[in-house]
């Protein structure tokens, strides 16, 4: 038998030592690891490193380190000798800081606008924390109570009716633009050689139209007639209407069969708008009233920005769902709106909305100027949201809407409580980035005599207390910095929204 060597495990010699790992945690693993690991990286952190050093050393050396921090007027702002670099003039934006905020807004009256704005902050923070109760109460206070509250406030004046006033009066309008248009078109028919006849037929069918109308609205306008010969109209109109809808709704949604639950909802909404009016003063005129012409600045802007971003939503929704509807008409309105909105600029819509509307309502009914623009931006935005909103609907797989009509589901539960989540929970980049857009994008309604923060920026320069070389420079600078906090705080939060959203594929 041959001997065999035993195999041996464990090394009788010391193995020399390595060198340390490569860090690739901290400050110094950043580094190494996504700036200077290749040579690409290198050379594009350099020239960006250059680019840094070029455009944000001298913004700071403007903004801060040569800036001007006091003064009175222009004096303090301009060079004392010829070789002296003066940087930002703060003092400008110190002197103009109320003009900014609120434009031409009486100064005895900016205690309206600073409760808005508490007002909203403490209404919206709440529905920002996702942690925080009661966020189906806190949604209708702010999108249903604080848009009444807030246009009291801010605009002022009472109220001399309620709802059966205003729709008595709003079809008795509408009724009366139908007859005044006919009527023309008779007149313009009888005048007329070729196409005479047709439009004197027409007139008569719209004339007619509009007295058959005015039958069927006599008993409305009656009522409405007969409210407003009460002493307190308000009272009675606010009685009288919160009657027939609550009648309306508990018999919609079962009568007695389904209980008193909707009935008592109703009252107690209906009840919350008499405290307010009664707390307001609505019934007895009101706040003074201030025309929007006298509005401005910052409050102008929050105004176009927040009420287009909340009124585009519901109307984007209603278009992407009409634009994926099965019934033709439906669809083929949602597509020509759509197209329509999306083919024309803001400016022209804004434009046309400003002085061309006016043209299209009833003889005799006014629309203030804000609110024309607001209601061309939301047209115009909603017509965008739309769009994003149709490609989140298209991403959900059609089985979730199979298996939700499966379990008996009507068409309104599957779509806003299966399919509707989903889908804007992909939209969530597209929309924000509509909404951030749109904030920026308010500075165009100075197109139609409406001061924004910008406009209001441009007004002051105009001013020869505070004109220096650089008042320009600071005043962009100082309203770029609110631009940017704003639409820096919506794309964080966003992301925010996203993460929390999409937890459940992290893993």
């Amino acid at each position: 038998m041959s001997e065999t060597t035993p195999t041996v495990f464990v090394s009788s010699e010391l193995k020399p030592e390595r060198p340390a790992p490569v860090k690739t945690t901290g400050f110094i693993g950043f580094l190494r690891t996504r700036l200077f690991n290749t040579p690409t990286n290198i050379l594009i952190t350099i020239v960006c490193a250059l680019l840094l050093w070029f455009i944000l050393v001298p913004a700071i050396r403007f903004t801060l380190i040569d800036a001007v921090w006091t003064g009175t007027d222009r004096t303090a702002c301009l060079a004392k000798t010829p070789n002296e670099v003066v940087g930002a003039c703060w003092p400008f934006i110190q002197a103009k800081f109320s003009q900014f905020i609120y434009g031409f807004y009486p100064e005895a009256e900016r205690w309206r606008v600073n409760l808005v704005f508490l007002l909203g902050a403490i209404l919206l923070l709440p529905l920002l924390i996702p942690r925080l109760p009661a966020k189906s109460i806190n949604a209708g206070l702010f999108f249903l109570a604080f848009p009444v509250v807030a246009f009291f406030l801010l605009y002022g004046g009472g109220l001399k009716g309620f709802g059966v006033s205003w729709t008595a009066g709003l079809l008795a309008g509408f009724n009366d633009s139908i007859g005044d248009g006919g009527r023309k078109l008779v007149t313009s028919g009888e005048t007329t050689a070729v196409i005479g006849p047709l439009l004197w037929v027409i007139g008569k069918l719209l004339v007619l139209l509009s007295t058959v109308v005015s039958w069927i609205l006599f008993p409305l306008t009656w009522l409405r007639d007969f409210i407003q010969s009460f002493g307190r109209p308000v009272w009675a109109d606010l009685a009288l209407t919160t009657a027939i809808v609550c009648g309306l709704l508990f018999w919609l949604t079962g009568g007695f069969r389904a209980g008193w639950r909707p009935l008592i909802n109703c009252l107690v909404v209906f009840a919350g708008v008499g405290i307010l009016i009664a707390i307001m003063g609505l019934d007895r005129g009101g706040l003074p009233i201030v025309d929007t012409r006298l509005w401005g600045g910052l409050l102008v802007t929050l105004v176009v920005a927040v009420v287009g971003i909340v009124t585009s939503m519901p109307v984007g929704i209603a278009l992407a769902l009409g634009r994926r509807s099965t019934i033709p008409l439906i669809r083929i309105f949602s597509i020509a709106f759509i197209e329509f909105w999306r083919g024309v600029p803001l400016i022209t819509v804004l434009f046309f909305a400003t002085y061309m509307l006016p043209l299209f309502v009833p003889t005799g009914f006014t629309i203030d100027g804000l609110m024309r623009a607001l209601i061309g931006i939301a047209l115009f935005t909603g017509a965008y949201q739309a769009e994003n909103i149709r490609g989140g609907l298209a991403a959900i797989p059609r089985g979730q809407g199979e298996a939700a009509n499966a379990l008996g589901l009507s068409w309104f539960k599957t779509t806003f409580l299966v399919v509707m989540p989903q889908a804007l929970r992909h939209v969530i980049p597209g929309l924000v980035n509509s909404f951030i857009s749109l904030f920026k994008d308010t500075s165009l309604v100075s197109i139609v005599a409406l001061f924004d923060l910008l406009g209001q920026l441009r007004a002051s320069f105009s001013d020869p207390v505070w004109s220096t070389p650089s008042t320009l420079f600071t005043g962009f600078a100082f309203t770029g910095i609110i631009y940017f906090a704003f639409c820096f705080g919506m794309s964080r939060y966003s992301l925010f929204v996203e993460n929390r959203l999409n937890a459940h594929r992290r893993n």
